[in-house]
């Protein structure tokens, strides 16, 4: 069963990872359900929030692969009832 989750991203100089962070979440389209993206270009930040709906399997995955990125910092909130 699938689960509805949150993922929240600060990417301190989105330079130098917006593209990378951009691609990874690309290739989770399918369970991407909406995205809002706050530049503070007077702090060098880029805050984001996805919201996803899919197996814990692929939140996780999403998850780890934005995390793996240089600059990015990442959490997750997860649901714990199941759609």
């Amino acid at each position: 069963m699938a689960k509805v989750a949150v993922i929240s991203a600060i990417l301190e100089e989105p330079d130098r990872c917006q593209q990378r962070f951009n691609e990874v979440v690309t290739g989770f389209k399918g369970i991407v359900k909406g995205r809002m993206g706050i530049p503070m270009e007077e702090y060098g930040i880029s805050v984001i929030s996805i919201t996803v709906v899919g197996e814990l399997d692929d939140i996780n995955s999403l998850t780890g692969k934005l995390g793996n990125i240089e600059h990015v910092y990442v959490k997750t909130s997860i649901s714990k009832k199941e759609v």
